[in-house]
């Protein structure tokens, strides 16, 4: 299933979309939990070769201002031949560039990655 779901996440990391809004993003359950799938998809994009430029864990950030707030990480992340050469056509693309990825756990426990 995990491998299903990096799948998933490469084939819509490219996906351009022309407006952003909740609806526009693809959610996928996974099985385990948000620390496990941040890792388990990190070593899979450095795997197929992108960059993974930061983690921000906002569970993390919310605690150090006295919030709550259930597990929710963003990983972002990018190939310079990919992103460049889109850039090359549009500099617009930059906007939406790198990628990221959310994994959050919900209401229920459940574990899910948007991108």
């Amino acid at each position: 299933m995990l491998q299903n779901s990096f799948l998933f996440l490469c084939l819509t990391c490219f996906t351009c979309c022309t407006t952003r809004s909740v609806f526009n993003v693809r959610r996928k359950e996974l099985s385990g939990g948000v620390a496990e799938n941040v890792e388990l998809i990190k070593e899979k994009l450095t795997k197929k070769g992108f960059n993974v430029f930061a983690t921000v864990d906002h569970a993390k950030n919310a605690a150090g201002v006295g919030l709550e707030l259930r597990p929710t990480t963003v990983i972002i992340f990018g190939n310079p031949k990919g992103g460049t050469k889109l850039m090359q056509c549009a500099q617009e693309y930059a906007i939406d560039l790198p990628q990221k990825v959310l994994v959050y756990e919900d209401g229920d426990g459940k574990c899910f990655a948007v991108v």
